[in-house]
């Protein structure tokens, strides 16, 4: 069994569980910004959007680098390949108890056409 670092997958998750964040890591995947470009992008003040770089930053999904008066953000070096991991591990999980399921639908059906099969070819009294 994979063993995950779930320091990791926690800073990750929570990271990604914000939705400014996940617009933060799409416009990064298109392109470099500075944190005052980001802050007038999702319309929020530049201390607002700080915050939510220092999440990115610690889940390494973002680093900052200062180049002069500004702080440009790209994405990190984390590529979330742990987290996929750990959310397909359970999608396995979910496809065996779906197929299970069919199983059980499958069977009840054949039990229930079985059952009328038997209804009708009873006789009846006169």
């Amino acid at each position: 069994m994979v063993q995950f670092n779930t320091a990791r997958l926690d800073a990750a998750f929570a990271a990604l569980s914000d939705p400014t964040r996940r617009g933060v890591l799409e416009h990064l995947g298109r392109k470099d910004a500075s944190i005052t470009e980001l802050a007038d992008r999702f319309r929020m003040t530049l201390t607002g959007m700080k915050k939510h770089v220092g999440v990115l930053e610690q889940a390494e999904l973002v680093e900052t680098e200062k180049i002069g008066r500004m702080r440009i953000c790209r994405l990190g070096p984390r590529r979330l390949e742990d987290e996929a991991a750990w959310i397909e591990r359970f999608g396995r999980i979910w496809d065996a108890r779906f197929d299970a399921l069919d199983d059980v639908v499958e069977d009840l059906k054949r039990k229930e056409q079985a059952h009328g099969r038997r209804k009708g070819k009873r006789i009846r009294p006169r």
